[in-house]
C-alpha cells in the first residue's frame, strides 16, 4: 500500500497543479486524510476547500472537476475502487481490494525496517534525564527517561544520527549538601538530631553512602570511579565519593529500565575549561549587556523574552542560565543541527533566554544558529496511585517515590509504556492497579496480549509458511480490510510523531492496532480447511506482529510471543487519541 498511496499522492499532486495552474494560482500540497468514520471510505481529499478562494469557484465545483481528472489517472483506475463527493467538497475514497492487500507483502518484506527512512545525513542530540546526583531517580526522572528514549528511537527510525547526553551538575550548592549530609551520617547523626545540617538530604541512602565511605569502598559509574578514604574529616573525598556513589546507582536504575547513554556532560567542565568565561566575554562584546544594581544584564526582550535577565549577580557569581547557554554553544559547535533537550515544566522561563542568549552569539559572531534552537519536549510530573490513594514516600529515599520503586512494584514494560501513553505536558497520573492488571483495561497488556496470541496462532498452524506466496486477494472480511488499513498507516504515523516529538501516538497508534487486531480475532476463523485462506490469514497475522513489534520497539517495550491470561479475552474497542 505504500507503492498505491505513493503513486495516488503523484496523480492528486498533478491533477490539483493542473486546476491551479488554469486559473493563476498556486497548487496546494497533496496530501490524505483519514475520514472520521470508516463508512466514509478509506481516504479523503480536502483540498476542495481551500483552493475555493484561490479559485473563485464553489468547493463542490471544484471537487467535481479533481474528481474527472483524478479518475482519469493510470494510478487511480489501478488502486481506487470509488471516488465519491460529500458535504461541502470532501472526496471521499474507496480502495480497491489489492491496494489494502499489498500492505501484508511491504510490511513481511521490510521486517524490522517496517517504517524506517534511509540515513537523513542530519545529526541530533537528545539530552535528557540529567539528573544531579544527590539522590534516587524519582518518578518524574522516570517520565524524562522515557520520553527520551522514545524520541531518540523515534529520530532514528527517520534516518536521524542521534546521540543521546546526559548533563549533570557535579558541582554547587545541591552538591556541597550531599557532601555534608554523608559527613553528618558518618559522624553518628541523623534527620532530627542537634548538629544535622540544615539543607541535609534526609533519605536513607544517605546512611549507605556513609557506611560504604566508612568502609573504604570503590564505586564505578558509566563516567568515573572513586575509592573511599574513610575519612570523616575529608569533605571533599566525601563529595566525590557520595557522587561517584549516585552516579553508579542512577546508571543501574538506567540500565533497569533499558536506556543507555552515548555522552555524559559535566557542568564542572564549563567552569573548568573556561567556556563560561568565554561565553560571558563574547556576550558583552556583542553590545547586548548592561550593568544595573551591581549586576550584568543580558537584553533578552529583543529576542522575545519577557523582561531583561541577570547573567552575574551581585555576588559575582553566575545565574543558572549563563552555562546553559555555554552549554547549548558547545552542542552547536559539536556539529549537532538539532538539539531537544527533555524537561521539566518548570524549566519553562529558561527557553526564552537560552535562545536568546545563542542568538546574541550567532548574530555577532555568525555562527549560523537558527532561531528556536534548541527545542524542547517539556513535561508534566506525574501523580502515583494504588488502592485508591496517592502514594508520596519511598522508604528508600524518603521524601519521594523512585523510579526503581515504580519498576519493582510493576515491570519496566509498564512503566515505560505507561509514562509515554499521554502527551508529555499533560498531568498523569500512574495508577499501579491498573498496570497490574491482565485485562483490556490495562493498555499495555492489551497490546501485549495481541502480539502473543498472533504468536500462538503462528505457532500452531500446520501449512505451508513461506507466506511470500500467499494469495492476499482472499483477505476480503471487513476485519481484514480494516487491520491491513491500520498497518498501512504506520510509516506516516512515525513520520508525524519524530516531527511532533510526539511518542504518545505511538502509543495511541499501539492501541488501534491491537484493538484491530482483537476485532479480527473475534470476527474470523484462522485455522481453516481450506489452505490458501489460511496461508492468507497467517500471512496477514505475521505482518501485524511485525507492526506490533517494531511499534513496541520504539517505546522501549517487549513484544512477548506468550503470556499469561487471567482474564477473559479483550473486547473489542474503539480507540481515539
Amino acid at each position: 500500500m505504500i507503492q498505491a498511496k505513493h503513486e495516488l499522492q503523484q496523480a492528486l499532486q498533478g491533477a490539483l497543479a493542473a486546476l491551479a495552474d488554469a486559473a493563476g494560482a498556486p497548487a496546494p500540497v497533496a496530501a490524505f486524510e483519514s475520514p472520521k468514520q470508516a463508512a466514509h471510505g478509506d481516504l479523503a481529499i480536502t483540498a476542495a476547500m481551500p483552493m475555493a478562494r484561490a479559485l473563485k469557484k464553489n468547493p463542490r465545483d471544484i471537487a467535481t472537476a479533481l474528481v474527472q481528472a483524478l479518475q482519469a489517472t493510470p494510478a487511480f483506475q489501478r488502486w481506487v475502487q470509488a471516488l465519491e463527493i460529500a458535504g461541502p467538497g470532501f472526496i471521499n475514497l474507496r480502495l480497491a481490494p489489492a491496494a489494502k492487500q499489498a500492505v501484508v507483502a511491504e510490511v513481511l518484506a521490510a521486517g524490522a525496517a517496517y517504517g524506517c527512512q534511509p540515513g537523513s545525513g542530519r545529526r541530533v542530540m537528545v539530552e535528557f534525564v540529567s539528573a544531579n546526583p544527590t539522590g534516587p531517580l524519582h518518578v518524574g526522572h522516570g517520565r524524562n527517561a522515557a520520553l527520551g528514549d522514545s524520541i531518540s528511537r523515534l529520530l532514528e527510525t527517520q534516518g536521524d544520527y542521534v546521540q543521546r547526553e546526559f548533563y549533570y551538575n557535579d558541582a554547587g550548592v545541591q552538591i556541597a549538601n550531599l557532601a555534608l549530609s554523608t559527613q553528618a551520617r558518618l559522624k553518628g547523626l541523623k534527620p532530627g538530631d542537634a548538629g544535622w545540617p540544615e539543607a541535609a538530604y534526609n533519605g536513607e541512602y544517605i546512611a549507605d553512602i556513609a557506611a560504604d565511605y566508612a568502609a573504604r569502598k570503590t564505586v564505578h559509574a558509566d563516567d568515573r570511579a572513586f575509592t573511599a578514604s574513610g575519612d570523616a574529616d575529608d569533605l571533599d573525598a566525601i563529595r566525590q565519593f557520595a557522587v561517584a556513589y549516585l552516579r553508579h546507582e542512577q546508571d543501574l536504575d538506567l540500565r533497569a529500565f533499558g536506556v543507555n547513554f552515548d555522552h555524559y556532560f559535566l557542568e564542572s567542565s564549563l567552569y573548568a575549561s573556561g567556556r563560561v568565561a568565554s561565553t560571558v566575554q563574547r556576550l558583552v562584546s556583542a553590545g547586548k549587556t548592561y550593568e544595573e544594581g551591581g549586576a550584568l544584564w543580558l537584553r533578552t526582550t529583543e529576542y522575545g523574552d519577557d523582561k531583561d535577565r541577570v547573567m552575574r549577580k551581585q555576588d559575582g557569581t553566575y545565574t543558572y542560565f549563563v552555562p546553559d547557554v555555554a552549554y547549548h554553544l558547545s552542542k552547536w559547535e559539536r556539529g549537532f543541527t538539532q538539539v531537544i533537550n527533555v524537561q521539566g515544566t518548570d524549566h519553562h522561563g529558561t527557553v526564552a533566554r537560552v535562545r536568546a542568549g545563542l542568538q546574541v552569539l550567532s548574530e555577532t559572531f555568525s555562527l549560523g544558529i537558527p532561531l528556536g534552537y534548541p527545542d524542547y519536549a517539556l513535561y508534566k510530573m506525574i501523580l502515583v496511585m494504588k488502592d485508591g490513594q496517592e502514594v508520596k514516600l519511598s522508604k528508600r529515599a524518603g521524601s519521594y517515590v523512585t523510579l526503581r520503586d515504580l519498576i519493582e512494584w510493576t515491570s519496566r514494560d509498564a512503566v515505560r509504556f505507561f509514562l509515554v501513553s499521554r502527551k508529555s505536558d499533560a498531568e498523569f497520573v500512574f495508577d499501579i492497579d491498573l498496570a497490574l492488571k491482565a485485562s483490556d483495561e490495562n493498555p499495555v497488556f492489551y497490546v501485549q496480549y495481541a502480539h502473543a496470541r498472533i504468536c500462538s496462532v503462528l505457532a500452531a498452524y500446520a501449512g505451508e509458511r513461506d507466506f511470500f506466496a500467499a494469495d492476499l486477494a482472499l483477505l476480503t472480511a471487513p476485519s481484514e480490510a480494516a487491520l491491513m488499513l491500520k498497518l498501512a498507516d504506520y510509516p506516516e504515523m512515525l513520520n508525524r510523531a519524530a516531527a511532533d516529538l510526539a511518542p504518545h501516538d505511538v502509543a495511541f497508534y499501539l492501541r488501534e492496532v491491537a484493538a484491530n487486531f482483537h476485532t479480527y480475532y473475534g470476527a474470523e476463523r484462522f485455522l481453516v480447511d481450506d489452505p490458501a485462506l489460511a496461508r492468507a490469514r497467517m500471512a496477514l497475522l505475521a505482518a501485524t506482529a511485525q507492526v506490533l513489534h517494531n511499534a513496541l520497539a520504539v517505546l522501549g517495550v517487549s513484544a512477548p510471543k506468550a503470556m499469561a491470561r487471567e482474564a477473559a479475552a479483550p473486547a473489542a474497542e474503539v480507540v481515539t487519541a
